[in-house]
């Protein structure tokens, strides 16, 4: 006979347990705070009932070959840390229109060839899955598609049915009847993850679920969730740019340092093999553009920063930045005004980072610096250069990690030379060593022709 489950409802601030959810805590007078949790009746029992757990020592339980599923897309493998592992739970997150959806369901096609896989929607009708696959141009006879908004019905189906791969979009579209709260709220979310969670373990079923973002841009739902599952996957970009990062924010199984990238084309989102090259494909080498040796997870790419100065009309200068944080460019002002001969108070200043991707390295200061004052003095950089340098508050020019990588990325799409730190421990000739921003400005600033 199943368990009697009783719903009690408590504050996440002060504890307090109430009957029934409410809008307001009465201890505390907090709002928002009361959330439904499940108790188990009669624990008591629920412990004499239990039975005495197996073990062994630990080089017994160890499995010494841990099975991948592959795909044919070798970006999202890479990512993973060489594919999906049997019995993992997968969370992928992102932004709404980032391609959650496209990524994942060109995904499951590929998985599919070799795998027998569900792709579980709770968001959309069959017909539009099918609308879309057809226009991704893929092979529509191998993947097994439902659309349910039961946890309850997708557990079963999991325990019930042989399925290597389950994929299910979203899971704040999700609800279990165990839990009398809406679809969406905290605890349908954490319930339906850790029901899904359960039947995958048992019946070793490498579960995909998809998140939402909050205006934030953390996952929705509690941090909890995310140390529900095994992985968890960030897909980044603009709505409507072109290219997409696909990062590992956790990995239990492999490393958090790979990325994938790709582009997104009318049947879909492509890997890009040479990411560098084609986001300077359309570069014209002016005043206040500048060419920023970054650094995804492990894998170096050439980024241009664009800066846009220009006298204000008001009596506050404004300072936008898309793809670089506001603050830390308010900061980078500061200390060009300090530091050099610059003057920006009346200035309006708008710094662009191109193919909509997000920078937030220290060692994208003195690149960011440099478009500045080319943009202000109406200068472009000499000898073809590539900028990468942390800028400290004194003006000087810090050291970055990985400069080899950033170096040999330099090397591979042409460019004569690398503006950096005096303090880095590489010699090479293509190297140009720089102690201040000031002399950065002075010594590979020339006049555009």
């Amino acid at each position: 006979m199943a368990k009697k489950q009783l719903s009690k409802y408590v504050c996440n601030s002060c504890g307090a347990v109430y009957a029934s959810w409410s809008g307001k805590c009465a201890q505390c007078n907090n709002w928002n705070t009361i959330e439904e949790v499940i108790q188990i009746e009669g624990i008591n029992k629920i412990v004499a009932s239990g039975k005495k757990l197996d073990s062994d020592v630990m080089d017994n339980l160890i499995s010494k070959d841990v099975k991948r599923l592959t795909s044919s897309i070798p970006e999202i493998d890479e990512v993973l840390g060489g594919g999906l592992v049997i019995g993992s739970v997968n969370l992928i997150a992102g932004q709404p229109g980032v391609g959650k959806s496209t990524i994942l369901l060109q995904y499951a096609y590929s998985l599919a060839e070799n795998n027998k896989v569900l792709y579980v929607s709770g968001e959309e009708s069959s017909h539009q899955i099918g609308l879309r696959a057809k226009r991704l141009g893929v092979n529509q006879t191998l993947l097994r598609l439902s659309t349910s908004n039961s946890a309850d019905d997708i557990a079963a189906t999991i325990v019930e049915d042989d399925f290597d791969i389950v994929i299910v979009d979203s899971i704040q579209t999700i609800t279990t009847g165990a839990l009398s709260s809406s679809g969406g709220s905290v605890s349908q979310i954490t319930g339906c993850t850790q029901l899904l969670t359960n039947a995958a373990k048992r019946t070793s079923t490498a579960l995909i679920l998809v998140g939402h973002v909050t205006k934030e841009g953390n996952i929705a739902g509690p941090k909890v969730l995310e140390h529900l599952v095994d992985v968890v996957l960030q897909l980044e970009g603009e709505r409507y740019g072109s290219f997409k990062i696909l990062r590992t924010t956790k990995n239990r199984f492999g490393s958090t340092t790979e990325i994938g990238i790709f582009e997104m084309k009318e049947t879909g989102l492509v890997s890009v093999d040479n990411p560098s090259a084609a986001m300077l494909e359309e570069r014209q080498n002016s005043d206040g553009s500048v060419v920023f040796a970054a650094l995804e997870g492990t894998r170096p790419i050439l980024v241009e920063i664009q800066a846009l100065v220009n006298k204000t009309s008001y009596g506050y200068p404004k300072r936008t930045a898309s793809g670089f944080d506001l603050n830390r460019l308010n900061l980078l002002i500061a200390v060009l005004e300090k530091r050099t001969k610059l003057k920006l108070a009346d200035q309006d200043i708008y710094i662009n980072i191109v193919g909509g991707l997000k920078i937030n390295e220290p060692a994208a200061d003195l690149a960011i610096c440099m478009a500045i004052g080319s943009a202000a003095k109406g200068l472009k950089l000499k000898n073809n250069s590539v900028v990468a340098g942390e800028v400290g508050l004194s003006g000087e020019i810090r050291s970055v990690p990985y400069l080899d990588k950033r170096l040999a990325e330099t090397k591979k799409l042409g460019f004569d030379s690398i503006i950096c730190s005096k303090q880095n421990n590489i010699s090479d000739k293509m190297i140009n060593s720089v102690s201040s921003v000031k002399d950065a400005l002075n010594q590979f600033l020339k006049t555009t022709g």
